[in-house]
């Protein structure tokens, strides 16, 4: 794995919010795996107890149950840490431009609390994802740092005003923050279900079981699809990182462009099954193109993603494979 040669002080504690969830708990389960203690923090809203369940036997491990909109639970779960990894947010551009309040206080809000909570207890580094949908109506490819066009979703701005947060509180507070602008991750325990799901483990599930699956617009949209571990090594990598390279924010993709069509088809090629997909509306607050230019991430953190979309599909279809038995 390419996090393996990253290597940290003896007794480092990790705060890894949202860490019952996708991302977050993927990061708990690597952290932990190379001997770390690790604190969750999270209010199951959208994450889920089953993704921290292996973890809670393991003494390096601990979980607080708890809201990051509250400043003072945010306190007590930043004590004592060295990292906090931020993953706590709602997640979903539709889902967001129904809910716009909700995104707001959660994704605004509970990330400036945690800014505020790492900067008083003395954090050494703060590492938040941001998201590519930042690059809202942009049609520049690839996108690159600096290039934004106009946000087109509640959730894009909740992202963008996260990352000029994350400037603030380094040249103001002198917190060194890193935002990870991610590009469709995809992987192990990403939930498959739901109207709000990730378009490949939805698609996995429905192909194995026999379903026909929709393909929102003409299956013409590309997408930057990048594997979970990639997404590791990067936070991972963030924590390392020079204190210059902070207040920035890094695009953390595959480097790669992918239609939708061709995805769909691979995912059938795996799978071996032959269905032909059924096409719906383009979805509100979508950006048609993605492609990450992670040229800066190369340079600032290191990021050198080890996993293309290959060989990220092959371990996440075994994974789903055997998790939706």
């Amino acid at each position: 794995m390419s996090y393996q040669d990253i290597t940290f002080e003896k007794n480092t504690v990790f705060l890894v919010t949202g860490g019952a969830g996708f991302i977050g708990s993927n990061l708990c389960e690597a952290l932990l795996g190379m001997g770390h203690t690790v604190r969750c923090l999270d209010d199951l809203s959208t994450g889920k107890y089953e993704n921290i369940e292996p973890f809670l036997e393991k003494d390096e491990f601990t979980f607080v149950k708890g809201d990051i909109r509250d400043l003072e639970t945010c306190k007590k779960a930043v004590e004592g840490v060295d990292y906090v990894l931020n993953q706590a947010a709602w997640g979903s551009v539709p889902r967001s431009i129904e809910m716009p309040l909700l995104y707001e206080e959660v994704n605004i809000r509970g990330t400036l609390n945690m800014m505020e909570a790492s900067r008083v207890c003395g954090v050494k580094k703060f590492v938040y994802a941001s998201s590519s949908s930042v690059y809202g109506d942009s049609t520049e490819l690839p996108k690159k740092e600096g290039q934004e066009g106009r946000v087109i979703s509640p959730y894009a701005l909740t992202k963008k005003t996260d990352e000029e947060y994350g400037r603030l509180y380094k040249e103001l507070y002198g917190l060194d923050t890193y935002g990870l602008r991610y590009f469709n991750v995809f992987g192990r325990r990403q939930d498959p279900d739901g109207m709000y799901a990730a378009v490949i483990p939805k698609f996995i599930k429905q192909l194995l079981h026999g379903e026909t699956p929709t393909i929102n617009g003409d299956g013409r949209q590309s997408r930057d699809f990048t594997y979970i571990d990639n997404v590791i090594e990067a936070n991972l990598r963030a924590c390392k990182a020079d204190s210059d390279a902070a207040g920035e924010a890094f695009n953390i993709g595959a480097g790669g462009r992918l239609y939708l069509i061709d995805m769909y088809d691979q995912l059938c090629q795996a799978l071996g099954v032959n269905v032909a997909p059924n096409f719906g509306p383009p979805r509100a607050g979508d950006v048609r193109d993605s492609n990450a230019d992670i040229s800066k991430a190369r340079k600032l953190l290191g990021y050198d993603p080890s996993y293309d979309f290959a060989q990220g599909i092959t371990l996440a279809i075994d994974w789903y494979k055997d998790y939706l038995k």
